[in-house]
């Protein structure tokens, strides 16, 4: 069973930068979308971004259009998370998930494999 693994995370001031990673262990791994979601403490696991594996098509949330990323690194089987212009309202734990089918990409719940998370703080 395939594991995705997240990095990168860290503490940023307001305006600056990271890159997430996201690592699947399979070589042989293809899910049908890539997506990356962010949760804080009480609140609901929130849609940052999300992209099509095998196709050119990417999805952001609103809140982070313009500002953020998502791309594939076919050599390294990973997908990452260009965060710019970051804001302290951008802070949570962030996620890569897998899904298999098409649907909503915005809904975290059909999503089948989730990395660990990893944390981004951004001071004001």
């Amino acid at each position: 069973q395939v594991r995705l693994v997240e990095s990168g995370g860290g503490l940023v001031q307001a305006g600056g930068s990271l890159r997430l990673s996201c690592a699947a262990s399979l070589s042989t791994f293809s899910p049908y979308v890539m997506g990356w979601f962010r949760q804080v403490p009480g609140k609901d696991r929130e849609f940052v971004a999300a992209m099509h594996w095998g196709a050119p098509r990417t999805y952001y949330a609103d809140s982070v259009k313009g500002r953020f990323a998502i791309s594939r690194d076919n050599a390294r089987n990973t997908v990452t998370l260009q965060m710019n212009s970051l804001k302290p309202e951008d802070t949570a734990v962030y996620y890569c998930a897998a899904r298999y089918y098409a649907g909503n990409y915005y809904n975290s719940n059909e999503y089948r494999t989730w990395g660990q998370g990893t944390q981004v703080t951004v001071s004001s």
